[in-house]
């Protein structure tokens, strides 16, 4: 091979060739053994150990040496005396000055250096002990991240200019720049898979939960101490000014004093600011820190840190807030890659909790007006009613229950819109208002539902219509009679007195399917202590373990639920969710009970 040779003081630079044949065979083992050795990216110690001594095996070398420089200065010192197994290594701080060239600021090739006036200061074992009459050969090279590193032969002749030991150093250079490079592909590549699982581990942890603040929670809760010491998750409010929702620090003690830097800090609030409208990370180090709480100027837990970064949470091209992290050790930080990555996975896991908020809202002020706001109260007449959203998502559904008073009598509607969601809402109101007209101008049940049928099909709507109407007399005995007719519909329940529950025989055709049905109304009586029951097929087909359908228990538990104590209706729609294990339709339940109470009074 051919290398470049320079004065150590002329800086003249001359051709040097390839290794003696006298030289070639050793050398040759050496070298085959280190490229085996380099190919193992991790075993970065042997490899050194064969360098040294593959070096102070030459003939004429004293002492092999060794040193990895950061922009800080220099990192460690490593050395061989001929006649010895075992490198020595010294970490910097290193007594005395380190003799040693610069490194070349475009590196395309290994440049050995002949230095006639080797460093005595550092020489092991102390400056008496360093040969009188030495000489040396250098080479400089670059490392990753702006460090860089050196390696030197102490010689006890001054070489030719075609020694074996120009080309030989030349070759170890490169063998260790290529083990380098090696390295810092196999780190990198490790970092990378760390990252990737933290990331897609907080990414399941933060679409875990839509809860707005529980989701700020996780995100803190995962950085910490897995990405940095501390963190603070920051959210635009209404009026523009960011405030502090969510913080963690890996010490205890710091949580308090972190949350009131977060909140009242006004370096750290302008920092958040310029950050927030930002589309990259900012990283402030060192001296950047100055006038903050932060910095080794800092008072109290902020001396610690060393190294800040604010990463801007933007989602669907809206700025959200800020994820700040904070480092107390200096080379904690990396690639911001990863942040970057952390804070859209954040960003967008925030705006996805909001808009459900926001929409989960929306579907609740909904519901709310397609039912009533409050069920009247009747003499001699107990009316209690419960609701239940079984589907988790975030469609309005089409269960309905009214009351309405017209003179003496009290009409009570259950009904059921097939399907969720916008029109289904629509044909809900639809319906109830549309019943609750009719109901108030004492039409009769079957009327009503005819008059209803024919308003869907008028409209055109897509959606069938299930309905039971039961209307409430006084009777002259201090109990009720009562006119039922159903569209559909499952039959109501009448739960007597003594317990005993019976089926109401009511039937019809659904609403909005045919032009022109007939509804046949059915008529019962209630006493005292009588109560009716009716509900919406969420409740009967409501699946519990095994198959079985809670229909099947519904008589009986009608009887031992429905006894005169207060709220029957929310009881029985508890027993109802704690027996589903599948069914995902929402229940409706309105149940009217006779007041035994007033009938003796």
């Amino acid at each position: 091979m051919t290398v470049r040779r320079r004065e150590g003081r002329e800086g003249e630079r001359v051709e040097a060739h390839g290794t003696s044949a006298a030289d070639a065979r050793d050398w040759s083992g050496w070298l085959h053994t280190m490229w085996r050795t380099a190919d193992r990216a991790e075993d970065v110690t042997a490899l050194a150990d064969i360098v040294y001594r593959a070096l102070v095996s030459r003939p004429g070398v004293l002492l092999a040496r060794g040193t990895r420089w950061t922009p800080g200065g220099l990192s460690y010192l490593r050395y061989l005396r001929a006649g010895e197994e075992t490198p020595v290594t010294r970490r910097a701080p290193v007594e005395g000055r380190v003799k040693t060239v610069p490194c070349p600021t475009a590196y395309d090739g290994p440049v050995i250096v002949l230095d006639e006036t080797p460093d005595r200061a550092v020489w092991p074992g102390g400056p008496e002990l360093a040969p009188a009459a030495a000489t040396a050969l250098e080479c400089a090279f670059p490392l990753a991240d702006d460090d860089w590193a050196t390696l030197r032969v102490v010689l006890d002749h001054r070489p030719a200019p075609d020694d074996p030991l120009y080309a030989q150093l030349a070759q170890v250079v490169e063998v260790l720049t290529t083990s380098n490079h090696r390295i810092v592909e196999h780190q990198a590549h490790d970092r990378r898979q760390v990252e990737d699982a933290f990331l897609a581990e907080a990414s399941l942890q933060m679409d875990a939960s839509l809860d707005v603040e529980e989701t700020l929670r996780r995100v803190a809760r995962l950085a910490v101490p897995a990405v940095a010491e501390g963190c603070v998750v920051h959210l635009f409010e209404p009026d523009g000014e960011l405030a502090p929702v969510a913080s963690a620090h890996v010490a205890a003690t710091a949580q308090s004093w972190l949350g009131e830097v977060a909140r009242t800090d006004p370096w750290l609030v302008k920092l958040l600011r310029d950050s927030g409208d930002r589309r990259e990370s900012t990283v402030l180090r060192g001296a950047e820190l100055a006038g903050g709480p932060f910095g080794p100027a800092a008072k109290d837990q902020g001396a610690a840190v060393t190294t800040l970064s604010v990463s801007p949470l933007r989602a669907r091209g809206r700025a959200l807030g800020t994820l700040t992290f904070l480092y107390h050790r200096p080379d904690a930080l990396g690639d911001t890659r990863m942040l970057g990555d952390l804070a859209s996975r954040a960003a967008l896991a925030i705006d996805t909790s909001t808009l459900y908020e926001q929409r989960r809202n929306h579907v609740e002020v909904l519901q709310r007006h397609l039912l009533p706001g409050a069920l009247p109260r009747l003499d001699g007449l107990e009316l209690s009613a419960a609701y239940e959203v079984a589907d988790a998502s975030l469609d309005v559904g089409g269960d309905f229950y009214d009351a309405v008073v017209a003179g003496d009598q009290v009409a009570l509607v259950v009904g059921d819109v097939c399907g969720r969601g916008a029109e289904a809402a629509a044909v809900t109101g639809l319906a109830r208002h549309t019943l609750r007209t009719l109901l108030q101008d004492r039409v009769a049940p079957g009327d009503a539902l005819a008059r209803l049928n024919g308003a869907l099909l008028g409209e055109g709507a897509s959606r069938f219509v299930t309905a039971l109407i039961a209307v409430l007399t006084p009777a002259g005995d201090g109990g009720w009679d009562v006119e039922i007719a159903s569209a559909g519909h499952p039959r109501p329940l009448v739960r007597r007195a003594d317990g005993a529950v019976e089926e109401a025989d009511v039937s019809g055709v659904l609403l909005g399917v045919l032009p022109a049905p007939a509804y046949r109304p059915a008529r019962l009586a209630l006493g005292p202590d009588d109560a009716l029951v009716m509900f919406t097929d969420g409740l009967t087909e409501a699946k519990g373990a095994g198959g079985r359908f809670f229909e099947e228990d519904l008589p009986g538990v009608v009887g031992r639920s429905v006894d005169g104590a207060p709220d029957p209706a929310g009881r029985l729609i508890r027993l109802a969710s704690d027996f589903r294990q599948t069914g995902d339709d929402d229940t409706a339940i309105l149940i009217v009970s006779v007041d035994g109470r007033a009938v003796q009074g």
